[in-house]
């Protein structure tokens, strides 16, 4: 089998704690390949950031190696570009001087001329125009802030782009705008993409996968659900998919009754509670439409799940299109689903 483009291996991350050491995450492995768009879900505190930063070099692993292109990731490097939810631009540069300065770094032998139109494209493609180019970031909204973020990420042209929660700041309509431009730049530059994500109506527009956490402490990569659904995706028509409830309803399942059930932590000592290897390959939509030709549309979920452990399922059912889930008690439970972009969105 061809290794993938970046490839994890058995991560795991530890911090001294007053007794012992805190696992933060252990066994994390998976791979992307080229091209691909994968985003991470999870709960607060189980990793995901971390993980992140020790694939962009920032943050070394207590464990495990990350590999991009067959080469061991250690350090920072400009083949990776990060786009953080804070911006994190230089605030007495202009939005042009700022992607130039990645630019000028990346390609050190490139004259000023040059580094100007390529960041000025860039810059352009994100809807940056008509003098913005030359304002500093005080004098830019969020969302304009972020598309700088954005195109100086992409000027640098990485191998990996890494996003942590770039659009958790914006309000909806410029999250939605910012998003499209997102969908947009990818499809024209083939970009492989690692972004982090509460929102699951966000992760299944962009997403060809999406990993799902299980709560920290000791958590781990339980599944990867497949997102199959054609592309171009549009947020207008994307709900009408047939496979977009069997999808959202998935991710919904998990984070509310299983992501707990499945974790290290509330399985330490259960027999098979070692090593896991992989997450889990699923794929709720192509189950969905297998279940719907054999007349059966209610069984969709149960067959993309088939081989999930009994003693991590929740009782009572989730219910992804409702505002409402069930928890395992069956009581009704109102917190987990708030209103999003995309319809509804799961707040972690």
């Amino acid at each position: 089998m061809n290794p993938h483009f970046l490839e994890i291996k058995s991560l795991a991350k530890r911090f001294p704690a007053k007794q012992g050491e805190l696992t933060v995450f252990e066994d994390v492995s998976f791979g992307i390949e080229k091209g691909e768009f994968v985003c991470i879900i999870g709960h607060s505190g189980c990793g995901k950031s971390t993980i992140l930063n020790v694939l962009a070099g920032l943050d070394a692993p207590s464990d495990g190696e990350v590999l991009m292109a067959g080469k061991e990731v250690r350090g920072p490097a400009l083949e990776r570009g990060i786009v953080f939810q804070n911006y994190s631009l230089l605030p007495w540069r202009s939005a042009l001087s700022n992607v130039m300065f990645g630019v000028a770094a990346r390609w050190p032998g490139w004259s000023k001329t040059r580094v100007r139109e390529h960041s000025l494209k860039y810059l352009h493609m994100v809807g940056l125009k008509d003098g913005a180019e030359q304002r500093k970031p005080a004098q830019l909204s969020g969302g304009m802030r972020q598309r700088v973020a954005i195109a100086r990420a992409f000027a640098i042209e990485p191998k990996l782009l890494l996003l942590d929660e770039p659009f958790g700041a914006l309000d909806a309509l410029t999250r939605g705008t910012i998003q499209d431009e997102l969908l947009k730049i990818c499809a024209e530059t083939h970009q492989t993409v690692f972004m982090i994500t509460h929102d699951v109506d966000e992760a299944i527009l962009l997403a060809d996968r999406i990993l799902l956490m299980t709560n920290g402490p000791q958590a781990r990569i339980a599944e990867s659900v497949r997102v199959s659904i054609e592309r171009p995706r549009e947020r207008g028509s994307i709900v009408h998919d047939p496979g977009y409830y069997p999808i959202r309803t998935h991710l919904v399942d998990f984070l509310v009754s299983r992501s707990h059930g499945l974790s290290g932590s509330a399985n330490s000592g259960a027999p098979g509670s070692g090593h896991q290897g992989p997450p889990r390959i699923v794929d709720p939509a192509e189950a969905a439409r297998g279940a719907s030709s054999l007349g059966s549309p209610s069984n969709a979920i149960g067959n993309a799940v088939s081989n999930r452990p009994s003693h991590a399922i929740g009782k009572g059912p989730s219910n992804a299109v409702s505002h409402s889930t069930s928890n395992a008690n069956g009581a009704t439970d109102d917190r987990s689903v708030e209103s999003g972009p995309l319809l509804r969105a799961v707040n972690l």
